[in-house]
C-alpha cells in the first residue's frame, strides 16, 4: 500500500496547518481554530458509545459523519482526493494533536462509500504514537511460520465477563489452519506472561495478543489483568514492557473494551497509544466496547492473512472488510497505532521453500520431588488448562488459619492421569516462599522422620534440634510436632506433599475408602500441629479417592475433572505426533486418538507415542490405540473399582455418560431417578468414577463421566434405557439453562 503522512500541526492557539506528505511532496493549506472545534463537537456528539448510530450497522448517521471528516480533510483543494487515487490504496500515518487524532478517521466515507473497507484503493489510518521506527526502516521477513503469544485475562469480579476460555477456543481454530505457532499463556497474570517470554528466548514471537479490558486509573490507562488468585490487578505499559523486558514483537494486539480509545477528549492517551510510547512498533486496539464474535472473527482473519505472509497494513484491511462484510456494528472500532516502522510481512508464504516448520518443545524431564526423582510431571512451560483450578487452590493455602475458606490441607483428587501431581507442581512454584517435603505413596513414622532431611533449616543447630525432636517414640507424635512448628520449623513455612496418597495410606471400609492404620497416626498429628501452632505450613494431597478429614482438622478438596476441549487442543499442540500438522500419522489416525484420550493428559501422552510406531500400518494403529486404552484403564482399575459398586451406581455412571459435558446434581438426579441417587453421586465422586468440578460462573458443582469410561459402561443400559437418559438430560438441562428455572435439588 501507498505510504502517506497526514500531519495537523497547531501553528497557534487559533491556527493550524494540515501537511500532506506522499508522491507529489509536501502539500499544506491552513485550518482555523473554529473548524477544528466544530468538527470535533459534532463527531463526539455522533459518535459517542450510546448514540443510535452505534447500535445500528449501516447507520445514516455514521456514513454523514465520514462525508464531515473526508471533506476536513480534503478542503477545497481535493489533494487528498488525488493521494488517494492509487488503486493498492494508502496507509495514511496521522501525526495530530490529541483530540484530533482519537477522532474515527476510520469512518472517511468518498463518493458514498467508505473507505476502510474499500476493495478498490483503501485507507488505513495509522495514529503516529513515535516519531522514532524501532525496527529500522526495512524489516526482513522470516521464512518461518507466524508465531502469536496469546495471553486473556478474566479477572474474578469485574464485568463484563470476558470469557478467557472461549477467547482462548476462537483463537486456536482461527490459527488451526494457518499454518501458526500459537502459544497460550495460561494465567493472565504479569508474572506467566515475563514467564513465557523469558522461556521461549527474546525476538521469538511476532505476535502479542492480549485480550482483556483497558480503565484508566490515577489519570494514565491501564490494563486489567488476574492476580495468582484470579482477582483484578491493573498493569501499565511499562509493566509490560518490563514483562517481556523490552523485546516487543512486531504487533502487540490488545483485543478488548477500550484498548484503542482516548478518553477526556483524547487528552488521556489509550493503552495502545501508550504501549507505542513503550516502545512496541504496532499496537491494535478497539475504541469502544467491541463483542466477542466481532473480535474473533477479525483477530481470525489477521491471522490468516499475516501466517500467509501478507503486509501487516493490507493485513488489517482484509480483516476489517470482513467485519463490514458480515455486517459488524464494530468493523469501525479498530485502531492502528504505531511508530515509524514499516507495515511489511512478518513471514514468508507458507509454502516457500526452505520455509522452516513450527517448531515443538519436547518435553522436559521434571519431578515433583527433585530429590527423589520418583513422580515425574509436567513442566510449567508444557502445563495448560487448570487457570480457576490453581487460583483456588492458592487461596485456600495462603488463607491465615480460621479465616473463611481456610484449611491445613488441600487434596488434589480424581482419576488417574488427570495431572494431579503436576498441578501440585505448579502450586509448589506459585509458593516460592514455602519449601516443599515431598513423599511418594505409602508413608509410615519410619518415612514421616526423613522431614528433616527434605526440609533445609537456617543452621545446622536446628535440623539437629528437629532431628532429635521427631526421634523421641516416647512421647506422642502431636506433641512432637506442635515443638517442631513452634522451635526449628517456625520460621520455616512448608508445603508438606503427600503424592499418589492411595497407594497404601487408604483402606476400603463400606464401599468407601478411610486412613491406614499408619497414616492415621501421622496425618491428623500433622494437621493439628499445624492449626494449634498457627503455621503457615500446609499440607497438599494427591489422591484418586476422598476419604473422611480427620476430627478436628480442615481438609478442602479440589476434585479435577477432564480437560476441556479448549485445554485438549492446547495440550495436543505440544505432542509432537498429534498436533495439528503432524506428518507422523494420517489426520484420521490422529483424530482417532484423541478421541480415545477423552481428554486424559496423560492418555494423550501415551497414544501420542503409539501413533509414531512406523511399523504399523492404518488397521494396527487403530487396534494399537484402543489397546493403550484398555491398558489405561487396567491401570487406573476402572474395571476393579466398577465392579464393586452396586448395580444402581453403575446404571447412573452409564446414564450421566450420554452427556458429554459436565452437568449439574439437578441433572444427574432427573437422568438417574433412584431412591439412592443421592448416595450414589457422593460415593461415586468420592472414587473419581464421577468427575466433580466447579461451574466456572456459579461455582456450584458440576459432574461429568469421562469417555475413558464409556467402554466398560455403555453395555449396563439398554437402547431404550440410553434414549429415555438422553430425554430426561435434555429437559433438565432445558429448563436449567434455557429458562434459567433450576430443577429442585433432590440431594
Amino acid at each position: 500500500m501507498n505510504e502517506l503522512e497526514l500531519e495537523i500541526f497547531e501553528q497557534s492557539s487559533d491556527y493550524s496547518e494540515l501537511r500532506l506528505r506522499g508522491g507529489e511532496g509536501l502539500r499544506t493549506r491552513g485550518l482555523d481554530r473554529t473548524a477544528i472545534d466544530h468538527l470535533i463537537e459534532v463527531v463526539e456528539h455522533a459518535y459517542a458509545e450510546d448514540s443510535i448510530a452505534q447500535r445500528v450497522f449501516g447507520s445514516a448517521e455514521l456514513r454523514d459523519l465520514g462525508e464531515i471528516l473526508f471533506d476536513f480533510l480534503d478542503g477545497d483543494e481535493r489533494w487528498f482526493s488525488q493521494a488517494l487515487a492509487d488503486p493498492r490504496g494508502a496507509t495514511v500515518r496521522i501525526a495530530a494533536g490529541q483530540r484530533l487524532r482519537h477522532l474515527p478517521w476510520e469512518l472517511v466515507v468518498r463518493d458514498g462509500s467508505y473507505l476502510a473497507v474499500s476493495e478498490s484503493a483503501p485507507l488505513l489510518p495509522v495514529r503516529a504514537a513515535s516519531s522514532i521506527a524501532t525496527l529500522g526502516a526495512v524489516v526482513t521477513q522470516h521464512n518461518r511460520p507466524l508465531r502469536v503469544l496469546f495471553m486473556a485475562a478474566s479477572p474474578e469480579g469485574v464485568e463484563p465477563v470476558l470469557s478467557y476460555e472461549a477467547e482462548e477456543a476462537g483463537i486456536l481454530e482461527a490459527t488451526a489452519d494457518t499454518g501458526t505457532e500459537l502459544v497460550v499463556e495460561e494465567s493472565g497474570t504479569v508474572e506467566g506472561l515475563r514467564f513465557t517470554a523469558e522461556s521461549y528466548g527474546p525476538g521469538y514471537f511476532d505476535v502479542l495478543h492480549v485480550s482483556g479490558h483497558a480503565t484508566i486509573d490515577e489519570g494514565q490507562p491501564k490494563f486489567l489483568v488476574e492476580n495468582e488468585l484470579g482477582g483484578p490487578a491493573l498493569a501499565t505499559a511499562e509493566q509490560i514492557a518490563r514483562a517481556i523486558d523490552g523485546q516487543w514483537p512486531r504487533l502487540v494486539f490488545v483485543s478488548g473494551c477500550l484498548t484503542g480509545g482516548a478518553s477526556d477528549r483524547g487528552t488521556i492517551p489509550s493503552m495502545s497509544e501508550s504501549l507505542v510510547q513503550a516502545g512496541a512498533p504496532a499496537v491494535l486496539g478497539w475504541a469502544l466496547p467491541v463483542g466477542d464474535a466481532s473480535a474473533t472473527a477479525f483477530a481470525s482473519r489477521l491471522y490468516q492473512d499475516l501466517a500467509a505472509g501478507q503486509p501487516l497494513d493490507r493485513s488489517v484491511v482484509v480483516a476489517r472488510r470482513q467485519l463490514y462484510a458480515g455486517h459488524s456494528r464494530s468493523w469501525h472500532l479498530l485502531r492502528v497505532y504505531a511508530d515509524k516502522s514499516p507495515l511489511t510481512p512478518m513471514v514468508t508464504p507458507r509454502y516457500t521453500q526452505g520455509r522452516e516448520r513450527i517448531r515443538v518443545r519436547h518435553a522436559a524431564d521434571e519431578f515433583l520431588d527433585p530429590q527423589t526423582q520418583i513422580s515425574r510431571v509436567a513442566s510449567r512451560a508444557n502445563f495448560v488448562g487448570r487457570r480457576r483450578v490453581i487460583q483456588r487452590c492458592l487461596r485456600a493455602l495462603k488463607q491465615p488459619l480460621g479465616s473463611s475458606g481456610a484449611a491445613e490441607a488441600l487434596v488434589l483428587q480424581g482419576m488417574g492421569g488427570l495431572g494431579k501431581s503436576t498441578l501440585a507442581s505448579r502450586l509448589l512454584e506459585r509458593m516460592p516462599t514455602h519449601q516443599r517435603a515431598v513423599w511418594f505413596g505409602r508413608v509410615d513414622l519410619t518415612k514421616f522422620r526423613e522431614l528433616t532431611s527434605k526440609v533445609t533449616f537456617q543452621n545446622l543447630d536446628q535440623q539437629i534440634e528437629a532431628t532429635q525432636i521427631l526421634a523421641r517414640d516416647e512421647v506422642d507424635l502431636a506433641v512432637r510436632l506442635r515443638y517442631l512448628f513452634g522451635g526449628p520449623l517456625g520460621q520455616i513455612p512448608c508445603l508438606f506433599v503427600f503424592d499418589d496418597f492411595e497407594q497404601g495410606n487408604l483402606e476400603e471400609r463400606d464401599r468407601g475408602y478411610v486412613l491406614s492404620s499408619e497414616i492415621a497416626q501421622i496425618l491428623p498429628a500433622l494437621l493439628k500441629a499445624i492449626r494449634e501452632s498457627n503455621s503457615t505450613s500446609r499440607v497438599i494431597i494427591t489422591s484418586r479417592y476422598q476419604f473422611p478429614a480427620p476430627a478436628g482438622t480442615t481438609i478442602r478438596v479440589e476434585p479435577l475433572e477432564t480437560l476441556s476441549d479448549v485445554e485438549q487442543a492446547k495440550k495436543v499442540a505440544n505432542l509432537p505426533n498429534l498436533r495439528p500438522g503432524s506428518v507422523t500419522a494420517p489426520a484420521a489416525i490422529r483424530d482417532r486418538a484423541i478421541e480415545a484420550a477423552s481428554g486424559n493428559p496423560r492418555l494423550l501422552d501415551w497414544l501420542d507415542k503409539i501413533v509414531a510406531d512406523a511399523t504399523l500400518d492404518v488397521d494396527d494403529l487403530i487396534a494399537a490405540i484402543e489397546n493403550e486404552a484398555d491398558r489405561f484403564r487396567e491401570s487406573i482399575f476402572a474395571r476393579k473399582l466398577l465392579d464393586a459398586q452396586p448395580t444402581g451406581l453403575q446404571t447412573m455412571l452409564a446414564k450421566v455418560n450420554v452427556v458429554e459435558l459436565p452437568v449439574p446434581a439437578a441433572t444427574v438426579y432427573a437422568i438417574h431417578d433412584h431412591p439412592e441417587a443421592a448416595s450414589h453421586l457422593r460415593r461415586a465422586a468420592q472414587l473419581g468414577l464421577l468427575e466433580e468440578g466447579a461451574d466456572p460462573e456459579t461455582n456450584e458443582p458440576r459432574y461429568f463421566v469421562s469417555n475413558v469410561l464409556r467402554p466398560l459402561i455403555r453395555p449396563l443400559i439398554t437402547d431404550d434405557e440410553y434414549r429415555e437418559a438422553c430425554a430426561a438430560a435434555a429437559r433438565s438441562l432445558y429448563t436449567i439453562w434455557v429458562t434459567q428455572q433450576p430443577a429442585a435439588d433432590a440431594g
